[in-house]
């Protein structure tokens, strides 16, 4: 018969055992919980451009890219350090130096950073066009998505063998910028919502033309492993953009807009009220400022809406395109099979764990996000015949199941993940 030692020792050992797999399997579920939600605790804001790259210049040679981009960046960091003490802020520059484009990107993923902003102001070869933008990363749409892009990646020229460092793009080559057709962003859709937010707010003013929220193959948004966007904050090319661009009170007020887009952007994710600035606490320009401001706006808003139409006809017509092409893929299969469902396989319905509530909105993991429809049978799927698209944020969002709780969710998610490991959780209408 054992001692009373060995089977208190033996009790011992067996608490701490149960000890030990219980604080395994709490970190576990933590771990999981934080894949599954979205913290914003560090911030990278990148201000375009700086040193010997001086950026876009106004046409009369006075005002840099450079200086703009810079000044807004620190305005904005400042707020975000005030309103919310636990967010880090990084900076890319706090100086004009010079930084090359994966250096930025390599600033943002050494801080394991949640959120990456870089900051520009656009240009063209007249002096028409006006309003902000916002890229995400992706391919580019239209001739204009095209130029900026160019524009915008050519100051890789001024770094040292760039040509082996960038795996021989060339930023003047349309062939070079299939490699982006080439990616999937895992974090496509938060960069896309994030996007919207800034020009929900841009239209706010002080700049109000919003020309929308788009997609091109940027290099410094390529080596991100985060949300990640390229913000347009005006024109300097105009010479009332510029003129408005150069003023203080200005700068303060786009790096507000932009600070209540993540602002807005924070709260959606991990809840409470954001910290928003109304309008009676930005700087203001002088009435003769405002007034000229908005008769440019006027006269130059028919310009950028007849841009906009153009654009849309040929996405239009690319979606077209694509449709088509998908349909005779289907038919091929169809004749290959001779099985077929009525249903395109693409758009396939899942069986649903639960029943989803009645308004058609229920919890799905969600496993890619694109910008066209894949092919019945695409790689991308993985093999997967449940897989179902959900268009929103101009983004076709693939998802597997469809779940009356988000527990039901969670619980097929680390199966899904093994095949799809950038998987998560949403809630969102059919």
């Amino acid at each position: 018969m054992p001692s009373a030692k060995i089977i208190v020792r033996e009790l011992l050992t067996t608490i701490a055992t149960m000890a030990l797999i219980c604080a395994f399997i709490s970190t576990a579920s933590a771990e999981e919980g934080a894949q599954n939600s979205i913290k914003i605790k560090t911030v990278v804001l990148d201000a375009g451009h700086g040193g010997k790259d001086t950026g876009a210049i106004s046409k009369n040679g006075a005002i840099k890219e450079k200086d703009i981009t810079l000044s807004v960046a620190l305005k904005l960091g400042k707020m975000i350090n005030s309103n919310y003490p636990d967010v880090k802020v990084v900076y890319t520059r706090k100086r004009d130096e010079y930084i090359e484009l994966s250096k930025r990107a390599e600033i943002a993923n050494r801080n394991k950073a949640d959120l990456f902003i870089s900051i520009h102001v656009n240009s063209q070869k007249g002096t028409t066009a006006t309003g902000t933008e916002t890229f995400v990363m992706g391919t580019h749409k239209s001739s204009s998505n095209f130029e900026i892009c160019k524009l915008e990646n050519s100051v890789i020229v001024l770094e040292e063998d760039y040509q082996s460092k960038y795996e021989g793009f060339d930023p003047n080559s349309p062939e070079s910028y299939i490699i982006f057709s080439l990616l999937q962003n895992t974090h496509l859709e938060q960069s896309l919502k994030f996007a919207a937010l800034i020009q929900d707010n841009f239209k706010l003013g002080p700049i109000k033309v919003n020309r929308g929220v788009k997609q091109g193959g940027l290099l410094v948004l390529w080596k991100t492993t985060m949300p990640a966007v390229l913000t347009e904050i005006g024109f300097i090319s105009n010479p009332a953009e510029s003129n408005q661009l150069r003023r203080d009170a200005v700068q303060s007020q786009i790096a507000a807009r932009i600070f209540n887009a993540f602002a807005k952007y924070k709260t959606d994710y991990e809840g409470g009220a954001p910290k928003l600035i109304p309008d009676n606490e930005m700087p203001s320009q002088s009435a003769e400022q405002q007034e000229a401001a908005v008769e440019s706006a006027e006269q130059q808003k028919a310009a950028v809406e007849s841009t906009e139409q153009q654009e849309a006809t040929v996405a239009n017509a690319e979606w077209q395109e694509a449709t088509v092409a998908n349909a005779d893929r289907q038919e091929a299969s169809v004749a290959e099979t001779a099985v077929q469902d009525e249903q395109p396989e693409a758009k396939r319905q899942p069986e649903a764990k639960g029943q989803p509530a009645a308004s058609g909105k229920a919890y799905r993991i969600q496993i890619l996000s694109v910008t066209k429809v894949l092919p019945a049978g695409a790689p991308d799927l993985k093999g997967r015949r449940d897989a179902y698209y959900i268009y929103a944020n101009k983004a076709y969002k693939y998802c597997i199941g469809e779940y009356a709780t988000r527990e039901e969710a969670a619980a097929d998610l680390p199966k899904i993940r093994k095949q799809f490991s950038g998987a998560f959780i949403i809630f969102a209408e059919k």
